[in-house]
């Protein structure tokens, strides 16, 4: 009975390695070029879509906590070595590397040395937290290229309007034949509002809306005439 109980338990933690060894990997190569390039320590920096933090070794831990995750986390630096062919140590310094959040145009952040929360000294760009009376280093995100009205490969067209936060927009158009309640936009981020729709090919002219207000998508450049002299935006679906 004993000998059947260590196979049983062999075999499942074998099985349980071999399941995990089996999962595929992630592709690595960005993060290992970005990890290849560090030469030493210096300001954050973006690299193949990466933020890197580098700090010297004169302390014995360093970690980091961002705004977008409510500083909830705390994310520790890693040791790295150089070595020269002989094997000495030529220069070693912590780091820490960030994917770029998506939809974010810039990320505050606190270090913590050896347990102290404190800006980076590595970085100048500081802002000062009021509410929370404390000062945040943060980093400028290059802008993302913004979402425009097209037709999707899907046959379905993306309407998108990017206008303040927590609005109710609407769209309407020829077809809709001016009715803008029809369809309502969701809004997938702050200050950003989409729909897909289906139209068939053919040149269409809309608004967008806010209550009784209409207004032209700003992403299209394309404008035309409603029937009682309205300039519109105008989209061609062939």
């Amino acid at each position: 009975m004993k000998k059947i109980f260590i196979f049983t338990v062999f075999l499942i933690l074998f099985s349980h390695a071999f399941a995990k060894e089996a999962l595929p990997k992630p592709d690595t190569y960005e993060y290992d070029l970005t990890l290849n390039n560090i030469s030493g320590v210096k300001p954050p920096y973006i690299d193949n879509n990466y933020i890197v933090f580098t700090y010297p070794v004169s302390v014995n831990s360093i970690g980091v906590a961002f705004d977008f995750e409510d500083f909830r986390q705390i994310h520790y630096f890693k040791l790295r070595k150089n070595y020269s062919y002989e094997g000495d140590v030529t220069s070693s310094y912590y780091f820490y590397i960030l994917e770029a959040p998506k939809k974010l145009n810039r990320i505050c952040y606190r270090l913590i040395i050896e347990g102290i929360w404190t800006v980076d000294p590595q970085n100048q760009n500081t802002v000062y937290n009021e509410k929370e009376n404390y000062s945040l280093s943060y980093i400028d995100l290059p802008p993302a290229e913004i979402e425009i009205t097209e037709k999707l490969d899907s046959g379905l067209t993306h309407f998108v309007c990017h206008t303040k936060a927590g609005q109710k927009i609407r769209l309407g158009g020829t077809f809709t034949n001016w009715d803008s309640w029809i369809y309502e936009m969701k809004e997938t981020v702050p200050g950003k509002y989409e729909i897909d729709i289906p139209l068939h090919p053919g040149t269409y002219y809309y608004s967008y809306y806010n209550g009784i207000t209409a207004f032209l998508d700003e992403t299209n450049p394309l404008h035309g005439y409603s029937s009682d002299g309205r300039v519109v935006s105008c989209i061609t679906i062939n």
